[in-house]
């Protein structure tokens, strides 16, 4: 393992790191390759004399070249292809690249078209990256986790590939998210990219399609599940703290009946949070609030209505409340203005089928909830009908159902509010249940919107609305730093609600009601800053780190803060 924690920065200020590998060996190690940037005295000492062009380029020569390379791609999914290469060849010139392109990379890289990247990841592989962990190694994985090239690993996803975004079981695929999450860990809160690690579970895939494929990468079986699969992550657990015993493991894309138990099995064992739930929620909640705020009406007095009730919407729901009970409300009476909908209609009390499900039993409504209601259809509750009597303030869609809010139900929502607060939010863009110019074309221009991916500023009579983006990518970096920076021992919901406050004082919306409710990417990195202080300094209150100065806190997150630039490379 190589450790990139001892770097030495000399009195220019030049970071300098002693290698011993030389030659094509450097050339192939992304982590430590220039390309044509090693200078005469690198390539003399290291073996490089001939193997590179005469002329020694800068950075900037670089990110010309390889920007004019990546504006001749004619797809997305090339443009991903042409990144992820460059990732795996020249890691400081990928990041410094994403850096100066953040808001135009970002959804190559992420959502959406990373979806489009993992359903077709076991035709596009080109190198590997992270590890494989598959379920007839079980009984090897601390030797796997010790394969891995860095030593000082401090942040781990890991995904199962059962859950890809709005996209289903994509079995070994799912890498594509790790990869990419992680990559974001470092564009936006300078995490070191030696320092992460992603990680897929092979447990195999139920998705007939892949296991019909010859090209397929992944084990060919059907999913593990029940008392083996627990087994499986548990020995991984047990394997990750003997490794890296002050990691941070990030749970990705695991389907609900796992996501909340694995969370709610680890959370007090190791410092661990599951990105869908406990992410989500803060950077929906963070919306809302900038949102309520903008209409003037605030959290704790309005309807909303959630169509879909997996893993999103419990962290959604248990940010709410715990936003609301804030404003000085009783949880009870929180989780009585939430209104879900699941695949078989209004989730309420009435209902047999919630015994399994205990997010659903606590947020289920009185089965006496739509006596006296306008119904126009028999059978389950449905969204429209829920929509015209609980007549809510703000509408959530993470179902993956496109087109679920539909003219008419958007049409009768604004009738009953000034200020609609609509956030369809499912990845990736095809799951999406509206599309803002539809939105807003429904509700005359008043409707607040975000998105779960990226949509470009709507014309809208005399004005242009910029709608934002609900994206984890404004809350899970600035937590994973926080930790870091804190030292924190355990992830809590409260530091959560701290980011999610941080992050809604960010808001453009706050000053410009036509502006987004979410701070630019190109803004990204100071949106990380203030989330990693608040979630810092929470950790302390909260007694899971030990305390220090805001001013001492706030120079430790600088200076965890990377910046991608080359080192000098010596012969050790």
């Amino acid at each position: 393992m190589t450790s990139f924690h001892d770097l030495h920065a000399g009195p220019d200020g030049v970071v300098s790191i002693s290698v011993t590998l030389r030659g094509h060996q450097l050339l192939d190690t992304p982590m430590l390759n220039k390309g044509s940037a090693f200078g005469d005295d690198e390539r003399r000492d290291l073996g490089l004399l001939g193997l590179l062009p005469p002329h020694v380029a800068t950075m900037e020569e670089q990110i010309s070249r390889t920007y004019e390379n990546y504006r001749q791609k004619t797809s997305d999914l090339e443009r991903y292809v042409f990144l992820t290469s460059l990732q795996d060849r020249n890691e400081v010139l990928f990041y410094r690249l994403l850096q100066l392109h953040i808001a135009e990379m970002m959804p190559i890289i992420y959502t959406p078209i990373v979806g489009a990247a993992s359903q077709n990841y076991s035709h596009i592989y080109r190198r590997p990256r992270g590890l494989y962990i598959g379920y007839p190694d079980a009984d090897r994985i601390e030797e796997i986790l010790r394969n891995t090239p860095f030593s000082h690993v401090r942040v781990i996803v890991v995904t199962d590939g059962e859950r890809i975004l709005g996209l289903g079981d994509l079995g070994i695929g799912g890498m594509g998210i790790p990869i990419g999450k992680l990559s974001l860990y470092t564009v936006c809160a300078g995490i070191h990219p030696a320092s992460t690690l992603p990680i897929i579970l092979d447990v195999g895939t139920n998705n007939q399609e892949l296991l019909d494929d010859p090209l397929y990468l992944g084990w060919r079986h059907e999913r593990v599940r029940g008392a083996a699969y627990d087994a499986f992550v548990e020995q991984f657990v047990v394997a990750v703290t003997r490794v890296f015993p002050d990691v941070i493991l990030q749970w990705e894309d695991f389907a609900k009946q796992n996501a909340a138990t694995l969370l709610d099995r680890y959370r007090n064992r190791l410092c661990t949070f599951n990105d869908d739930i406990q992410g989500t929620g803060a950077v929906t909640v963070s919306g809302l609030l900038a949102a309520t705020n903008v209409a003037g009406v605030p959290l704790h007095q309005q309807r909303m209505v959630m169509l879909g009730a997996g893993s999103s919407v419990h962290g959604i729901c248990d940010q709410l409340v715990a936003a609301m009970c804030d404003e000085g409300v009783t949880p009870e009476a929180a989780r009585r203005m939430i209104w879900l909908v699941d695949s078989r209609g209004l989730v309420h009390a009435g209902r047999t089928d919630l015994s399994d499900e205990p997010f659903k039993v606590a947020y289920a409504q009185p089965a006496n909830c739509t006596d006296g209601w306008d119904r126009t259809e028999s059978g389950p509750v449905t969204l429209t009908e829920i929509v015209h009597n609980v007549r809510p303030g703000i509408l959530i869609g993470a179902a993956a159902q496109p087109g679920a809010f539909t003219e008419s139900l958007i049409r009768d929502m604004a009738s009953h509010v000034q200020r609609p607060i609509i956030f369809p939010i499912s990845n990736p863009t095809s799951k999406s249940e509206a599309i803002p110019a539809d939105l807003l074309a429904w509700t005359e221009g008043r409707a607040l919107i975000a998105t779960g991916s990226p949509y470009a500023p709507v014309p809208f009579g005399d004005k242009v609305v910029t709608i934002g983006q609900c994206n984890n990518v404004f809350i899970f970096p600035g937590v994973g730093l926080g930790v870091l920076a804190s030292g924190a021992r355990r992830v809590t919901d409260g530091m959560f609600a701290a980011a999610a406050r941080a992050l809604s004082e960010l808001s453009p919306a706050r000053q410009d009601p036509t502006a987004s409710l979410y701070p630019s990417l190109d803004n990204v990195r100071a949106a990380a800053r203030q989330v990693a202080l608040a979630v810092g300094l929470e950790a302390q209150r909260a007694g899971v780190a030990e305390l220090c100065t805001p001013v001492h806190l706030s120079r430790r997150v600088e200076q965890l803060m990377w910046e991608p630039r080359y080192a000098m490379i010596r012969r050790g």
